[in-house]
């Protein structure tokens, strides 16, 4: 293999080119709403508020100014939230980039570096995303940090404004169930708290169908001008017309979590599965197990993970048998869980209510995604890396409205 810095597209600066040309991904809409700042330290502290409406007293204009307090604020501290991956490239490939003589071997490489850059890229940008999405709809979320120790973020989001509705209530299936209630009740707890209605909601097409099918949403159409019609034609839009909602967004995106099998499996037989990688697994996602020579793959229910053993186990033992190191499973799940429905104001009183906090990596002081490689010599190869550190933060806590609805 030539010298690693005499192939262009392998130089540290073209690689870190390579990597934050590539346009974040559209259909991540959440990370995108909000704006990044860069922290002193990774240890991130922000004081979030609840509330904003006071009025300043009369007084005599010989008098003293009274003093006032800040209105609600809590003071949050957690460590930043440190993600990395790295992707090996053997010298067959690397020395292809720069093949004599054989332009399109030259040209398959360079892209073929391309496309698993910008996939290092989303999978980064998809973590963020992740993180957003659990700040929003549920206040909270756990990561990893130093040693693998976990630690949780608590956002501080009322829990007035986190609600589960009764079984009665169920949109879904409640006998009581009352979508434009639950709404308006959402929209009046919000301006009571901070005198900003919603501007945006979110939900999955499961939840989508569940608000287009309601009876008491058709009915209501009827008697409108938009009609059913244009009801199944612009659902979002005639929804968010109706509610009062100025940007209701259908939002469907995913992220995967895959992992190698380290012990077989044994058909009709093991419900406790060993991978090399337990994190981020969740109970009631369905966990597909892919046989990699056959091409064939199983689902079942996840019903208990233990990152510590590495274990996922699934309520039912897959019929066919499966082997370690060769086969893996994976779980996809989307962002917005799909029984719920979030509602927030991006913005209270001009500012936004949320950000991402970047914080310091490396002896470099990086910061936001960065990428850097490493050469090995036995195999010949190298690594390319990918890192980020940082954490959302949430300044208007009762800015956020979640209902789990089913």
């Amino acid at each position: 293999m030539i010298g690693v810095d005499a192939i262009s597209e392998l130089r540290l600066t073209t690689l870190n080119k390579l990597i934050t040309k590539f346009t974040t991904s559209p259909n991540l809409k959440l990370m995108s709403m909000f704006g990044t700042d860069n922290w002193e330290s990774d240890n991130v502290e922000w004081e979030g508020q609840i509330g904003n409406r006071g009025l300043t007293p009369f007084v005599s204009p010989d008098a003293q100014a009274p003093k006032v307090s800040m209105s609600g604020v809590s003071l949050h501290k957690a460590a930043a939230a440190f993600f990395k991956e790295k992707m090996w490239f053997n010298e067959t490939f690397l020395n292809n980039l720069r093949e004599p003589g054989t332009d399109r071997k030259h040209y398959d490489a360079t892209k073929l570096l391309a496309k698993e850059s910008k996939g290092l890229r989303n999978r980064c940008d998809r973590r963020k995303e992740w993180m957003f999405a659990k700040m929003l709809t549920g206040g909270s979320f756990t990561y990893k940090e130093k040693d693998g120790i976990k630690v949780s973020v608590d956002y501080g989001v009322p829990s007035s404004n986190l609600v589960t509705l009764a079984a009665s209530r169920k949109w879904d299936s409640g006998a009581s169930r009352n979508i434009v209630e639950d709404i308006m009740d959402a929209n009046i707890t919000m301006s009571n708290n901070n005198g900003t209605p919603i501007e945006v909601s979110m939900c999955p097409s499961e939840i989508l169908k569940l608000m287009v099918l309601d009876p008491s949403i058709q009915a209501l159409l009827q008697k409108s001008s938009f009609g059913s019609g244009d009801l199944f034609a612009n659902p979002t839009g005639v929804l968010g017309s109706l509610l009062h909602i100025r940007n209701f967004m259908l939002y469907d995106e995913q992220y995967q979590i895959r992992s190698w099998l380290t012990a077989a499996v044994t058909g009709s037989s093991t419900t406790v599965v060993y991978v090399d990688d337990a994190s981020d697994y969740e109970v009631g996602a369905t966990l597909r197990f892919v046989d990699t020579s056959a091409k064939t793959y199983e689902d079942e229910t996840i019903t208990a993970v233990d990152e510590q053993a590495g274990t996922v186990t699934v309520g039912t033992a897959p019929t066919a048998s499966f082997k370690a190191r060769e086969d893996y499973v994976y779980m996809t799940r989307k962002f917005l869980p799909t029984n719920k429905f979030c509602m927030f104001a991006p913005i209270v009183e001009g500012n936004k209510i949320a950000e991402f906090a970047q914080a310091p990596f490396g002896l470099q002081r990086n910061y936001g995604m960065y990428v850097d490689r490493d050469v090995t010599w036995d195999p010949d190869g190298i690594y390319i890396r990918v890192q980020n550190k940082g954490l959302p933060v949430l300044y208007h806590e009762d800015a956020v409205y979640t209902l789990t609805v089913k």
